[in-house]
């Protein structure tokens, strides 16, 4: 007999079979390992789509849903800045740091495909009861802060490559001198590093998407059984 304690798929089909199709498998049809496998493989194909869409020449800068954009109060401060002759630097500035995130972001794949064999009964039960983001939320908690620690300096190399550091400074020299930089300044570095995990998460989350709107186009029988018996998202 079944432990229990163990993630029972049963207990989730009295809430959601009311949403779905009476001839439609039930979620109490599919075993334990069976959605955590599913699961599996739905964070995985998310994850590896991601990455691919990303760690490419134009991966941020070509998409502007994940574009990383300058600094704020060098955003704030741009208008300015280019009616004084800094619009190339700005632009060579943005072209940089996202270039420093394409590079970087497929050092992510071996945390994030570490992270989905890690995955165990009780994520699944999390995962499914979730919303169309809770697979993306797995990520997030499981893979944030150490992926952060590691991004960082493939970022700091990366950037150094393309001079990242010296475009950033003077800019940040210019806007200082016009009375434009308030406060600390910030680590471009850092802020790489956390503009490409945000669109890293954020592409993970549209696949996400996909697959929980459309299992059957995922080619992937397992996904399928799955997620084609979840509501779909209106």
């Amino acid at each position: 007999m079944m432990d229990r304690r163990q993630f029972s798929l049963g207990c989730f089909a009295a809430v959601l079979l009311p949403h779905l199709n009476a001839h439609a498998l039930s979620l109490a049809d599919i075993s334990n390992t069976q959605a955590t496998q599913g699961l599996r493989a739905a964070l995985e194909r998310g994850a590896r789509a991601a990455v691919e869409q990303l760690g490419r020449p134009d991966g941020f800068m070509g998409n502007a849903q994940v574009r990383i954009p300058l600094p704020g109060y060098l955003n704030d401060a741009a208008g300015m800045l280019r009616t004084l002759g800094q619009g190339a630097r700005l632009d060579a500035l943005v072209a940089a740091m996202n270039q420093a995130a394409e590079a970087a972001v497929p050092m992510a794949k071996d945390l994030l495909v570490g992270a989905v064999k890690s995955m165990n009964v009780q994520d699944a039960k999390a995962v499914l009861a979730g919303g169309e983001t809770a697979v993306t939320q797995f990520f997030v908690d499981r893979t944030r802060s150490p992926l952060g620690t590691k991004f960082l300096p493939i970022v700091q190399r990366t950037t150094a490559k393309v001079q990242l550091a010296q475009r950033y400074n003077q800019i940040a020299t210019k806007a200082a001198s016009l009375g434009l930089l308030k406060g600390e300044a910030v680590s471009i570095e850092r802020h790489v590093t956390d503009k490409a995990l945000d669109g890293l998460y954020f592409m993970i989350g549209e696949e996400e998407k996909k697959i929980r709107r459309d299992p059957v186009g995922t080619g992937s029988a397992l996904i399928k059984k799955v997620f084609g018996v979840l509501p779909k998202s209106i």
